[in-house]
């Protein structure tokens, strides 16, 4: 009788190392059929194939703390934020981070979004740089850009933009668009273009409004050109600001008012 039970684990024992002998040769049969193909990434490891690019859902977000925002989906890869309190649309960038989590950052580098593999949410603001839990409350608005109808309406954004840059400067900050083609200033082209002029007016008002210091920066300059680039852009030299911007990009294709703030902020 022990010798039976002995024969029969030893057979049970047999059967399980020959089942496991079979799945290593079923994976390694798998992993060499698949040499050539692409190795998965890490966005593969943390978003499925049907997961958003961006890893985040579309709608609005409650952070615990602070304005409700609303994320949507942009051109090139980026996501769109926009609070609340503030028109201003800010394309963030996603990059990993440490233990699977997705950072998104603007374009001063600056994080601003922490997504986690686990769901999890953190909003990065000024007010709060330890961050904020956010939590997803449902659908929200597209965020798209307006298309400018005409060469008149762009002209108009143009000068309410240089009316607001010149009270925050406390003279004339004239803004122009002289290097511009027929295909800049398409509906589509010029509704970039109007974004540019009015952010670079948020930042000049922004940074006034930070005092003494604030308003001597800003007085400086004199005159803001706009052009176009492959990359958005802003610089200034001597009294000129430069911003470039690349239509095509869509909001992704023209300078936040972080990154102009911090060129006019530059001694």
């Amino acid at each position: 009788m022990g010798q039976t039970k002995v024969t029969s684990r030893c057979s049970r024992v047999s059967s399980l190392t020959r089942s496991a002998v079979i799945c290593a040769a079923s994976l390694a049969l798998c992993v060499a059929t698949g040499a050539h193909a692409q190795a998965p990434s890490l966005r593969d490891f943390l978003l499925p194939r049907h997961a958003e690019p961006t890893g985040l859902s579309p709608g609005r977000y409650l952070p615990a703390e602070g304005e409700a925002f609303v994320v949507d989906r942009g051109q090139t890869g980026a996501l769109l934020l926009r609070f609340d309190d503030n028109p201003e649309v800010w394309a963030l960038t996603p990059v990993a981070g440490p233990r699977g989590d997705v950072i998104y950052k603007d374009d001063t580098g600056e994080t601003v979004l922490r997504s986690t593999r686990l769901g999890g949410l953190t909003l990065f603001t000024g007010d709060r740089p330890m961050g904020a839990p956010a939590a997803y409350s449902g659908d929200g608005p597209s965020i798209r850009l307006s298309p400018v109808a005409n060469a008149n309406l762009l002209f108009q954004t143009l000068v309410q933009s240089s009316l607001r840059a010149s009270r925050a400067a406390q003279h004339l900050v004239v803004f122009e668009a002289h290097d511009l083609t027929p295909k800049d200033v398409t509906p589509a082209s010029s509704a970039v273009l109007a974004d540019a002029a009015w952010i670079t007016a948020e930042a000049f008002t922004r940074l006034a409004g930070r005092g003494v210091q604030g308003r001597s920066l800003v007085a400086r300059f004199a005159r803001v050109q706009f052009a176009t680039g492959p990359d958005a852009q802003a610089q200034a030299a001597g009294s000129v600001v430069v911003i470039t911007i690349n239509p095509d990009k869509g909001y992704s294709g023209r300078p936040s008012s972080a990154r102009i703030i911090t060129v006019l902020s530059r001694k």
